[in-house]
């Protein structure tokens, strides 16, 4: 079993999982917190063009290893906090 690396101070880590990892090219990366979940969506939109349609928009989404659901405009919204881990997991296909 791997360990996930520890973010720098005053970051968080984001695990990439499946699509998200081929889109991203990565399997980990730190990002600045504290940030807004809704806001998390447009800083990968913006860094990772077109990974919000392709990906977010079918992804599970974990926080601590707890499922949350990506606030619609409107809706009471998740803060990522310091050192805490979010991991994006497309839907798994099998054949």
């Amino acid at each position: 079993m791997t360990t996930t690396p520890k973010p720098p101070p005053g970051h968080f880590t984001i695990l990439y999982f499946a699509t998200a990892t081929s889109f991203t090219s990565k399997n980990v990366e730190s990002l600045p917190a504290p940030l807004s979940l809704r806001k998390l969506v447009g800083v990968l939109e913006e860094r990772y063009k077109g990974i919000k349609e392709g990906v977010l928009d079918h992804s599970l989404v974990t926080i601590n290893l707890a499922y949350v659901d990506i606030p619609e405009e409107g809706e009471d919204d998740v803060v990522i906090k310091e050192g805490d881990e979010v991991a994006i997991i497309p839907p798994v296909s099998s054949g």
